[in-house]
C-alpha cells in the first residue's frame, strides 16, 4: 500500500487502463467492475479533490500488507450505532475506495505499453535460447572430435614438458636453499677476516633470497637465523668502531663506514660513535691513573678499581705524578688524534661523493645523500667541543687532586708546560681557550706559587745575610739570556709561547700539531729529553779574561755604550739645578773614562752570588708567567718584591746612617725616601725581631712580610785601610744598579704578559723603585767620603792660623798641603782597592765629589771659625783656596769642581756692603746661620757698623726660624 500510496504522489491523477496484474493477492479491497470503472471516468474529474480523498485516508491503511481493514474499521464502532452516520461514513469510505480504485486503474493504464513491449522481449528472448541450445549441441559435438583426435595425443606430450620445467626450477630452488644453509660457515670466516661490508652484502642478498622462497617451510627458520647473524655483525661493527677511537686506521675504519651504510645506518653509526669516544676518554684516563695508584700503592688492599675516578686522583703520589700525567696527556691525545683524522676521512670521503655525477632519476637519492653528510658533519663539528669537554675535565681533576705547593721548581714549570702543551692541542683540536684548564692550572700555580714566593724570599734574606759581598767571576760579555732561565727568551720572539711551543714554532714550515704528529710520535714525549739542553758558560776562568781582551779594554772604553747617562748629559749643578754654559766636550768625556779604576781589566758585570741568583729567580718567575697568562699580575708583582727586598737590605747594610741627615747636602731623594719607606711597610716585618724571643706565630696580615735582613759579621765596614769596606760597598751598590738595568732590558717583555688594567702598577715600580737604585750610590758612597779624608785635622789646622794679617802674602798655609795630601793618599787608596774590584766610572765620581763636597763644606766652616780677619787674610783664603783647586785638578777629571763657588762665594760676601749683606742672607739659604752669623760679625768693624751688625742679625734670626 505505501507503493501504491508513493507511486500515485508521484504520477498525479491521471486515468489509466484497467489492469490488476501487479496487485497482490494479499491485499483486502474491492475491485471496481466494469460498470462502475466506467461510471468512474464518466463522471467529472478534479484531480485536487481526488487528492485531498485519497489524503484523507488514514495513514494505518499504508502501514503494512497484513494489515485487517474489515476489523479496523469494526473496531472504531461506536457503542451505540446510529443509521445515518454509519451511512454517512459508509459514503465516505467509498469515495475514498473509489478514488483509490481510480488511482490504481490510471497507474495501470499508464504502465500498458511498457508491459506489451517487455512481453514482445520475452518471446524474443525464448527464440534466442533454442538457437543456442542448437549451437551448445554442435560445439559438444566438435570438441568430443578434438579430445580424440588431438588433445590425448599431443597436449600430453606438452603436459609432461611442462612438468618436467617444473621440476628443474625445483631442483636450482632446492640448490639455492643448500647454500643458503652453507652460509653461516662462511659468515663466520669474513667475520673473523673483518670483512664485515662483504658479510653484510652476503646477509642481506641471502636474506633477499630467503624472501623468494619463503613459502617453503624450511625457510621461516633460515630467515629467523640470519637475522640474528645480521644483528651478531652489527654487535661486532660496534666493537670494530670503537677500536678506531683510540687507533685509527684507514683501511679498518673505511670498511666500518662502507658496513653501516650497506646497513642504511650511517647516522646511527655517527651516534654510537660519540658515545665510544666519549667512553674511551673515560676508560683510558682511569686506567691510567688506576695503573699508576696501584703500583705506587703496593699490596695495599684499597680497593682502587671501585673508586670514581676523581677520588683515585687523590692517591698519586708526588713522584709519579709527573709521569702520569706525562702518559695522561699521551693517551688523550691518542683520542683527539683519532677523532681528527676520522673528521679528515669524512672531508676527503664527502669531497669524492660530491663529484657531480647527476640525472634526473638520481635526483631523491643524492638529497638523501646531501642530508646524511650534513648531519655527519655537523655531528663531528658539535663533537669536538664536546670531546675537548670531556678532556679538559678529566684532567681538571687530576689537576685538583694533589696538592703541588711543594713541588720543585723545574717539576712544577714541567706540569706548566704539559698543561700548555694540552691547552695548544685543544686550540688547534677545536678553537678552545680552555678555561676549564687555565682555572684549575690558575688555582693550582696561585696555591703553589704563593707558597714557592715566600719560600724564595726566606732564602734570599739568609743569601743576603750570609753574603760577602765579593765579587762574581763573569765573563765580560755576560748576558742574562746565556742564563738557563732566560732561553725561552731566545727561542722565540712571542712571549705568549711555552718553552715545549716554541720548539715547534722554530719548526719552518708552521704546520699544526695534528699535521705533525699525524703519522706517529706524540707531542708530549718531547718533554723530558728538553729539560736538560746545554750547560751555562757565563762564569770566567779566574775572574780575567784573555790578553786580547784586555788589550782591547782601552778600545773598548772609547764607545759611549758604557758611559752613564747622567754623564752624558751636561753638568748640572746640585744646589742651584743650573745648567753651566760650557757643555762636557766628548774628549772630556773620554779623558774621564780614565778615573774608573779598573783599566787592568776588562769592563765585566759587577755582581754577585746573591744577584745572580735573584735574576735566576727572575727568570723562573718569568717561565711561569709565560706559560700562565693568567697570574702574570701576582708573578710581576713578586719579581718587584724580589727588587724591593735586595733594594732595601743594600741600603740597610750600607746606606743607613743618621750622620748625612744633617749634612744638607740631600744624599736621599724624596722619591727615595717614599720608596725606602714604602718597601718597610709593605714588605718588612718589623716585629719579627721582637717575636724571637717570645713563642707566638706571626698573624695572617705579616705572613706576606720578610724580617729585616741583618749584614754578615765576616763584611768589616770600619777599617780605614779597606776604604771603610769600599770593594763591598761598590759590588754591593754596583750589583744592584746591573740588576735594575736587568729589569730595565726586561721591562718591554714584562709589559707585553701585564693585563692592561695592571699595566700602572708596573709602570710606577719601574718610575719609582727600579730607576731609584743608582741613587743608592750618593749615601752609601758618602759614608766613605766622610771618613776617608780626615776633615777635623784640617779644621784644627785652620784654626791655628793667623786671619787677621796687614799684607798680601805669596805663600799659601800648610793646611791646604795637608789636605791635598789626604786626597792623594784617598787616590792612592782607591787604585788599591781597584785591583780587587773594578770601580766603574759613576762611583769614582760620586766618591770624589763627596770627598770634594765635604773638604769645601770644611774649608768653609773653617772660615767661619776666623775670629778676626782682615783683607789681606781674605785673600790668603783666596790664594790657599786656589792652590787647592789647582792640585786638586790634577788629582780629578770631575769638571766643573763641586761646590767650588760655595766656597769662593762666601770669601767673596766678605767684602759686600750692607745692603748688598742682606740680600745675600737672604738668597743664600744653603750657608749655616752660625757661619752667616760669624761672617756678619767679622766684617764689624771694616765696613757695618754696630746698627747694621743687629739689622742683619735679625734677618738671619727671620730666616732660621721657619726652621724651628
Amino acid at each position: 500500500m505505501q507503493k501504491i500510496k508513493s507511486l500515485m504522489t508521484r504520477q498525479g491523477l491521471k486515468s489509466p487502463q484497467e489492469s490488476m496484474t501487479d496487485l497482490s493477492p494479499v491485499e483486502n479491497f474491492r475491485i471496481p467492475s466494469k460498470e462502475e470503472l466506467r461510471e468512474m471516468r464518466e463522471q467529472p474529474v478534479d484531480p485536487q479533490a481526488e487528492q485531498e480523498i485519497i489524503n484523507s485516508i488514514e495513514e494505518v491503511y499504508f502501514s503494512s500488507d497484513s494489515f485487517d481493514m474489515v476489523q479496523h474499521e469494526l473496531e472504531k464502532l461506536p457503542p451505540d450505532l446510529n443509521l445515518q452516520e454509519l451511512e454517512e461514513y459508509r459514503d465516505k469510505l467509498k469515495k475514498q475506495q473509489a478514488a483509490v480504485s481510480k488511482k490504481v486503474a490510471d497507474l495501470i493504464l499508464e504502465k500498458q505499453p511498457s508491459y506489451v513491449k517487455e512481453l514482445e522481449r520475452v518471446t524474443s528472448l525464448q527464440t534466442n535460447l533454442q538457437l543456442a541450445a542448437v549451437i551448445c549441441t554442435n560445439a559438444r559435438r566438435q570438441l568430443s572430435l578434438a579430445k580424440e583426435g588431438f588433445t590425448e595425443a599431443s597436449l600430453g606430450l606438452l603436459a609432461n614438458q611442462r612438468r618436467r620445467q617444473l621440476l628443474t626450477g625445483l631442483l636450482k630452488s632446492l640448490r639455492t636453499i643448500k647454500t643458503l644453509q652453507r652460509t653461516d660457515v662462511r659468515l663466520s670466516e669474513m667475520l673473523e677476516e673483518e670483512d664485515y661490508p662483504g658479510a653484510i652484502q652476503l646477509c642481506l642478498e641471502c636474506q633477499k633470497a630467503a624472501s623468494t622462497f619463503k613459502h617453503y617451510s624450511c625457510i621461516s627458520e633460515l630467515n629467523s637465523k640470519l637475522q640474528d647473524t645480521l644483528e651478531q655483525i652489527e654487535e661486532q661493527l660496534d666493537v670494530a668502531l670503537s677500536k678506531t677511537c683510540k687507533h685509527f686506521d684507514v683501511t679498518h675504519y673505511t670498511k666500518v663506514q662502507l658496513a653501516y651504510t650497506l646497513l642504511g645506518k650511517t647516522q646511527t653509526a655517527m651516534d654510537q660513535l660519540h658515545m665510544h669516544f666519549t667512553q674511551a676518554i673515560h676508560n683510558t684516563v682511569f686506567q691510567v691513573v688506576l695503573g699508576y695508584v696501584e703500583l705506587c700503592a703496593g699490596n695495599a688492599d684499597t680497593k682502587f678499581q671501585k673508586m670514581q675516578y676523581k677520588d683515585l686522583c687523590t692517591h698519586i703520589t708526588p713522584d709519579s705524578y709527573i709521569p702520569c700525567l706525562t702518559d695522561l696527556c699521551k693517551a688523550l691525545w691518542e683520542v683527539m688524534l683519532s677523532y681528527h683524522r676520522t673528521m679528515q676521512w669524512h672531508e676527503e670521503h664527502d669531497n669524492e661523493e660530491a663529484a657531480p655525477v647527476p640525472d634526473s632519476n638520481g635526483a631523491a637519492g643524492s638529497d638523501e645523500s646531501n642530508f646524511g653528510r650534513s648531519y655527519v658533519k655537523k655531528k663531528l663539528e658539535h663533537g669536538l667541543t664536546r670531546i675537548w669537554q670531556d678532556v679538559q675535565l678529566k684532567v681538571k681533576a687530576y689537576l685538583l687532586g694533589t696538592d703541588m705547593s711543594n713541588f720543585k721548581y723545574d717539576d712544577f714549570i714541567f706540569v706548566l708546560d704539559i698543561i700548555s702543551r694540552l691547552m695548544q692541542v685543544g686550540e688547534e683540536f677545536c678553537g678552545s681557550r680552555s678555561e676549564v684548564l687555565q682555572e684549575s692550572i690558575k688555582k693550582q700555580s696561585m696555591n703553589y706559587f704563593k707558597n714557592y714566593h715566600r719560600t724564595r724570599l726566606e732564602e734570599l734574606r739568609m743569601f743576603l745575610e750570609n753574603e760577602t759581598w765579593e765579587l762574581c767571576p763573569v765573563k765580560s760579555n755576560f748576558n742574562i739570556i746565556q742564563l738557563h732561565e732566560f732561553k725561552f727568551m731566545g727561542q722565540s720572539r712571542s712571549p705568549s709561547a711555552s718553552p715545549s711551543r716554541q720548539a715547534s714554532a722554530a719548526n719552518p714550515a708552521d704546520i699544526s700539531l695534528f699535521e705533525q704528529y699525524y703519522q706517529g710520535g706524540n707531542p708530549f714525549e718531547m718533554q723530558i729529553d728538553n729539560k736538560e739542553e746545554e750547560t751555562e758558560d757565563v762564569l770566567a776562568s779566574n775572574g780575567y779574561e784573555s790578553d786580547e781582551l784586555e788589550k782591547n779594554v782601552y778600545q773598548d772604553y772609547d764607545s759611549d755604550s758604557d758611559v752613564p747617562e747622567e754623564l752624558k748629559r751636561d753638568y748640572v749643578d746640585e744646589q742651584t739645578g743650573d745648567i753651566p754654559v760650557k757643555s762636557v766636550s766628548r774628549e772630556t768625556l773620554r779623558s774621564r773614562k780614565k778615573s774608573d779604576y779598573s783599566l787592568n781589566k776588562v769592563n765585566a758585570p759587577i755582581l754577585t752570588n746573591t744577584t745572580l741568583n735573584v735574576i735566576r729567580l727572575v727568570g723562573k718567575y718569568m717561565q711561569m708567567m709565560n706559560i700562565l697568562k693568567p697570574i702574570a699580575f701576582d708573578v710581576i708583582h713578586c719579581m718587584s718584591q724580589l727588587f724591593d727586598y735586595y733594594l732595601y737590605a743594600v741600603y740597610t747594610f750600607f746606606g743607613r746612617n743618621d750622620m748625612y741627615e744633617s749634612s744638607g747636602l740631600g744624599l736621599i731623594s724624596s722619591r727615595l725616601r717614599t720608596t725606602l719607606n714604602r718597601i718597610q711597610e709593605s714588605l718588612i716585618d718589623m716585629e719579627a725581631a721582637a717575636e724571637n724571643a717570645g713563642s707566638h706565630g706571626p698573624s695572617e696580615e705579616r705572613k706576606e712580610k720578610v724580617p729585616s735582613p741583618h749584614l754578615s759579621q765576616l763584611v768589616v765596614l770600619t777599617a780605614s785601610g779597606t776604604l771603610y769596606g769600599l770593594a763591598e760597598r761598590v759590588v754591593a751598590t754596583e750589583s744592584l744598579v746591573f740588576l735594575a738595568e736587568q729589569f730595565e732590558f726586561l721591562q718591554p717583555h714584562l709589559d707585553t704578559m701585564m693585563p692592561s688594567v695592571k699595566k700602572p702598577f708596573l709602570q710606577q715600580f719601574y718610575s719609582q723603585t727600579v730607576s731609584t737604585a743608582s741613587e743608592l750610590r750618593k749615601p752609601i758612597y758618602w759614608i766613605v767620603a766622610a771618613k776617608a779624608i780626615d776633615y777635623e785635622q784640617m779644621l784644627l789646622l785652620m784654626a791655628g792660623v793667623k786671619w787677621d794679617i796687614k799684607e798680601i802674602m805669596s805663600q799659601h798655609n800648610v793646611y791646604v798641603d795637608v789636605l791635598l795630601k789626604e786626597f792623594e793618599q784617598f787616590n792612592k787608596r782607591l787604585g788599591d782597592v781597584s785591583r780587587h774590584v773594578r770601580i766603574p766610572l759613576p762611583v769614582s765620581n760620586v766618591l770624589w765629589e763627596h770627598c770634594i763636597r765635604l773638604a769645601n763644606r770644611t774649608l768653609v766652616e773653617g772660615y767661619a771659625n776666623v775670629k778676626k780677619c782682615s783683607n789681606e787674610g781674605r785673600a790668603l783664603m783666596q790664594l790657599d783656596f786656589q792652590q787647592f783647586l789647582m792640585k786638586l785638578e790634577k788629582l780629578t777629571d770631575i769638571r766643573p769642581i763641586p761646590d767650588k763657588e760655595f766656597v769662593e762665594t762666601y770669601i767673596k760676601a766678605y767684602y759686600l756692603t750692607e745692603n748688598d749683606m742682606e740680600q745675600f742672607i737672604k738668597n743664600h739659604r744653603e750657608y749655616s746661620m752660625k757661619q752667616l752669623t760669624n761672617l756678619v760679625n767679622v766684617c764689624l768693624g771694616s765696613h757695618i757698623n754696630k746698627k747694621a751688625r743687629q739689622k742683619l742679625l735679625a734677618a738671619i734670626d727671620d730666616i732660621d726660624r721657619p726652621k724651628r
